[in-house]
């Protein structure tokens, strides 16, 4: 897999562009804050719909401007196929699939498929629990597209029962039995999405793990090994529970725990509360692992990532943004190997020194206008 076409309108720092890439190794080269990072940025979107570096998207529309597009056109196995991604300002999202208008942007989800290695990497092991389950939801919607849906869906009713709750805790102390009724229907609905958002996360852990462990061993040889596995905030003893079960421990959690969301007018049960545990040895990675430990364990994350992309059938665009720069020879030489291989490796650098030296890549430089506004170019050559 590779894309063959990037084209951005109003895309952070970018008015227009309108970029030919190839397979193979290509590096956008510039000074910081030229608006490299931007274009791969892009691609991330297209690839999961959400930014790596921001939670939201307005930010990625340039200042001024009411909307920004992401257009791409992927190759996959000789097949073209064009996504064109229309972010809005206070509007819902529109896509386009093949030039046909779609009914979500989540029917764009699988298309694209990208792994990207970035210094918010580190994130992932020293950050809040959200960012690691956001890399397992990125990663699960990736791979199966209705993930995504799932995740929509709980997170819908999540905002409906959380603002219920604030309600029904002022009609409680009235006597007033029909908002906590409402509240029981809602923890159904919430309790049905959450299990089968926990088994998709649950099962995605389950292959991510072994992955993991291999990749750390060769990144970190020297280092204890390295392991994950779900913390889920309801009691369960399989590893592979099925969904019904999860639903019941959910509602049950919810059911002990209903004095306390009311008093505290917040849902305190369901996916949104969990984590994924990294360890080294029997220590979790967030609190023990040095700084080169969690490099190690944020790499071998995305390489894992990797390669059960790679297992479901095709090679995912490799991107590494700015990352070199960040690590040590060892893991630079790790990332490189694992890049070596793949059908389209794209590199963000300030510096070619940044760059393995014996790497054959097309340049892309990045060039500002004279007045600073803006990036005015991206010369391949």
């Amino acid at each position: 897999m590779y894309v063959r076409h990037l084209g951005l309108q109003d895309f952070r720092s970018w008015a227009n562009v309108e970029l030919e890439l190839t397979p193979g190794r290509t590096v956008f080269i510039g000074s910081n804050g030229f608006g490299k990072t931007n274009l791969v940025e892009a691609l991330w979107y297209s690839s999961t719909l959400g930014s790596h570096r921001v939670a939201t998207d307005a930010p990625l529309i340039r200042v001024g401007a009411q909307r920004a597009v992401v257009s791409t056109i992927v190759v996959n196995e000789g097949r073209e196929c064009a996504v064109d991604l229309e972010i809005a300002a206070g509007r819902a999202n529109k896509a386009r699939l093949n030039r046909s208008p779609v009914r979500s942007p989540r029917e764009v989800l699988g298309v694209l498929r990208a792994v990207l290695f970035a210094p918010e990497d580190l994130a992932l092991v020293r950050g809040d629990p959200s960012d690691r389950r956001r890399y397992l939801d990125d990663l699960a919607a990736v791979r199966r597209p209705r993930v995504a849906g799932i995740r929509a869906d709980y997170d819908k009713v999540l905002r409906q029962r959380a603002a219920l709750l604030k309600s029904a805790s002022g009609a409680r102390f009235r006597g007033d039995r029909g908002a906590l009724e409402t509240l029981d229907v809602w923890d159904g609905h919430l309790a049905t999405h959450g299990a089968e958002l926990m088994a998709a996360r649950m099962n995605l852990v389950n292959e991510l793990a072994p992955e993991l462990q291999k990749s750390y061993q060769v990144l970190a040889p020297a280092s204890r090994p390295a392991s994950i596995g779900y913390h889920a905030g309801i009691d369960i003893e399989s590893e592979h529970p099925e969904v019904e079960v999860l639903r019941e421990a959910l509602l049950a959690k919810m059911a002990a725990r209903r004095d306390a969301e009311l008093e505290r007018g917040v849902c305190l049960v369901g996916p949104h509360r969990d984590d994924l545990e990294l360890r080294l040895g029997e220590q979790p990675a967030k609190a023990f692992a040095s700084h080169g430990e969690s490099w190690s364990m944020a790499l071998a994350l995305r390489l894992a990532s990797y390669e059960l992309l790679r297992a479901d059938g095709s090679d995912p665009v490799l991107i590494l943004d700015d990352v070199f720069a960040e690590l040590d020879t060892a893991r630079r030489e790790a990332l490189a190997a694992a890049a070596a291989s793949a059908e389209q490796v794209l590199v963000t650098a300030a510096v070619l020194d940044d760059i393995p030296r014996d790497w054959d890549a097309t340049l892309v430089r990045i060039t500002l206008n004279d007045d600073d506004s803006g990036p005015t170019s991206a010369v391949q050559s």
